[in-house]
Order: structure tokens, then sequence, then C-alpha cells
């Protein structure tokens, strides 16, 4: 069977990397992420923009699994992520 054509079994994450320090190890999870790292200032940043993601989706009825790349841009735009360009494109 094409690649196209077979159905997505895996379940939707996102996926936070802190890559400040303070000494720390942070670690948050939810049901829909994972944060790992960062500065205390730079995990709690984190941890409050998965939330509003959650709260937004939930929201509109949908989850990570349901929404389109182009509405969880939008979604995650609203909460202030701002999508890096990709250098090799440069």
């Amino acid at each position: 069977m094409p690649k196209s054509a077979q159905k997505k079994n895996g379940k939707a994450l996102l996926l936070g990397v802190g890559l400040d320090s303070d000494g720390h190890r942070r670690v948050t999870t939810g049901p829909n992420f994972a944060l790992v790292g960062g500065s205390q200032e730079t995990h709690e940043g984190m941890t409050e923009k998965a939330l509003k993601i959650n709260e937004k989706l939930q929201a509109k009825g949908k989850c990570l699994d349901t929404v389109s790349r182009e509405e969880f841009q939008d979604i995650a735009a609203s909460v202030g992520l701002v999508k890096q360009l990709d250098p090799s494109n440069n």
C-alpha cells in the first residue's frame, strides 16, 4: 500500500526543548506535550504556551491529531510562537 494511502496510527505530541539552563533539570508533561530543559523563565514560557495551545484546540473542538498544519500554525502564532525559517532554504 502506498504511504499516502496508509492511515496514521501515531499520536501527535508537542515537544518543547529549552536550550538555556540555570543548573536545574525541568520536565513537564501533559496529555499531548512534553517539555524538557530550560531556565525557570524559559520552561515557564514553554508550559504557558503549551497550555494555551491546548485551550484553543479544545475551544475549537479539536486535538493535535485532527487539526490541520495551517490551523495549528495559526494557533501557535496566536500564543506567541514564531515559525523559524529553515536556513537550508536560503
